[in-house]
């Protein structure tokens, strides 16, 4: 089956993951594909999600562009070749190691898929691996503007043909509404990692709240929002709600094993620990790899009182209490309550607001933890936080609803116990949305929805506009000649 996939990148650059040897699909004689068990290869695809619980690649693409992550070089640690600091100073170009791993990775993750659709699935099976297509495939439509697509009987002589930006987003909106009388009703529970109808229906929200970006003649914008579109949105949303989703009381809850009302969409591959080690000190309980932290900027949105701002742990007798939760800044404490010493320069360990790009000591930078080791639940794709939110914007954008815009987000700050806004615009928009979705891999995303992904910030003074696209990695280009480079890249 990898032989199929040789369009992608030269093999040794190609992501080939172990769960791969649980598919039964295989390459027949003369490079005629052989259907295999559908629901063994269904398993397949649902492991495929794991990927996206890396700290690198696809969730290092979707977040450290963003002006709420920052990836800190200390020293030696974190340097790799910059690989990190040109995601987040918007100097990446068509050989970035992380913009090819994440093609490679989402484009196999589309072509499985299309070998389970191949394989005379039953009718649940079908609308299954269609959700799973649309949600790889809208990562690749996303991020690169264009979408290689190549059938399963396709050999490698073939070289793909190519979506573009518009073309995949009626593929995939046309996939996902074929897929919804087939999928459950699933309403929600802590381990939702099955595709459902308000998976569907939140991710086509998704995709109509951003329709005029994947629409538009310049990917950089101006964006025109329609009206019908928003009304799609709150449309999607009302069906996800419908389904039983509400918004929860506590908010981290949501990232616990206790998760109730919000959880649509999981990942049972993978790891939320690498969410927690990726921000944590070397010498916090538990010990982490003191990587990513966020910008004082960005926390200063937040209130006092506001419970996603989360605070410092309280000590309690049992494992991990000691570690608090949402952003941690100042004096960090063991688990009994003992001052944390940071054993590189042997002082009292406390985060710092200010954090360079490069040349960091080990304490600088807030830190963030949402999944917290004493009860960590699974890692979460899809979130009803987000569909409420989905809505307000619709609704601020022209849909049609009986709730204004204001009243509908002010219910979610009263709820999160934040105070009532006054107004709403753009920018309150923007903001409200990263104060409830941070680091979920939604931010970069929404800042070129909402038009400031050109913007400066900390270390990011560079505001071309191209960059709302990543490049088509150059290995890509060298082996299907239907693949253009995207504008602004050599």
């Amino acid at each position: 089956m990898f032989a199929l996939l040789g369009f992608f990148a030269i093999p040794a650059c190609t992501d080939l993951e172990p769960e791969i040897r649980d598919s039964q699909l295989r390459e027949g004689a003369g490079g005629v594909f052989v259907p295999g068990n559908p629901a063994d290869a269904l398993i397949t695809s649902y492991k495929d999600l794991g990927a996206i619980t890396d700290q690198a690649n696809i969730y290092a693409l979707l977040d450290q562009p963003s002006d709420e992550m920052i990836p800190p070089t200390r020293g030696t640690d974190w340097g790799d070749n910059g690989v990190w600091r040109s995601l987040h100073a918007h100097t990446w170009d068509a050989t970035h190691s992380m913009v090819l791993a994440s093609w490679n990775q989402l484009n196999e993750r589309v072509f499985r898929c299309n070998q389970v659709l191949a394989s005379n699935p039953n009718a649940q099976q079908a609308a299954e691996a269609k959700f799973l297509r649309a949600y790889f495939m809208t990562m690749v439509m996303d991020f690169y503007g264009q979408v290689p697509f190549r059938n399963v009987n396709e050999g490698v002589d073939v070289n793909p043909k190519v979506f573009t930006r518009a073309e995949a987003f009626d593929f995939i909106t046309r996939d996902l509404e074929e897929a919804l009388p087939n999928l459950p009703g699933t309403g929600p529970i802590a381990t939702n990692s099955k595709a459902t109808k308000a998976a569907a229906n939140a991710l086509l929200a998704r995709l109509y709240l951003n329709k005029a970006v994947y629409k538009a003649s310049n990917p950089a914008g101006p964006y025109t929002f329609d009206a019908a579109d928003m009304n799609k949105v709150i449309a999607y949303c009302d069906a996800v709600t419908a389904n039983g989703y509400s918004l929860e009381a506590n908010y981290f809850d949501n990232f616990g094993t206790s998760a109730a009302t919000e959880i649509i969409f999981t990942s049972a591959e993978g790891s939320v620990d690498n969410r927690i080690r990726m921000t944590l000190h070397y010498n916090s309980n538990p010990g982490g790899w003191n990587g990513f932290t966020t910008l004082a900027e960005f926390y200063d949105k937040f209130e006092t009182g506001d419970q996603r701002k989360g605070g410092p742990g309280v000590p309690n007798g049992s494992e991990f209490s000691g570690l608090g939760r949402g952003f941690l800044i100042g004096q960090q404490y063991k688990d009994n309550g003992d001052v944390i010493i940071n054993e590189r320069n042997f002082q009292p360990l406390s985060f710092t607001r200010d954090v360079p790009l490069s040349g960091a000591s080990s304490e600088k930078g807030i830190r963030v933890i949402k999944y917290h080791q004493s009860n960590k639940g699974q890692y979460i794709l899809l979130r009803y936080g987000d569909v409420y939110l989905m809505k307000t914007e619709a609704i601020m954008r022209g849909g049609s609803s009986n709730v204004s815009a204001l009243d509908h987000i002010n219910a979610l700050r009263q709820i999160r116990g934040a105070t009532q806004l006054a107004a709403l615009n753009e920018a309150t928009m923007l903001d409200e949305r990263g104060r409830e979705l941070y680091w979920e891999g939604i931010r970069r995303t929404d800042q070129i929805r909402f038009g400031n992904f050109t913007s400066t910030w900390s270390y990011k003074t560079n505001t071309e506009p191209f960059r709302v696209l990543f490049p088509i990695p150059q290995q890509a280009l060298d082996s299907n000649p239907n693949l253009k480079q995207n504008d602004g890249y050599k």
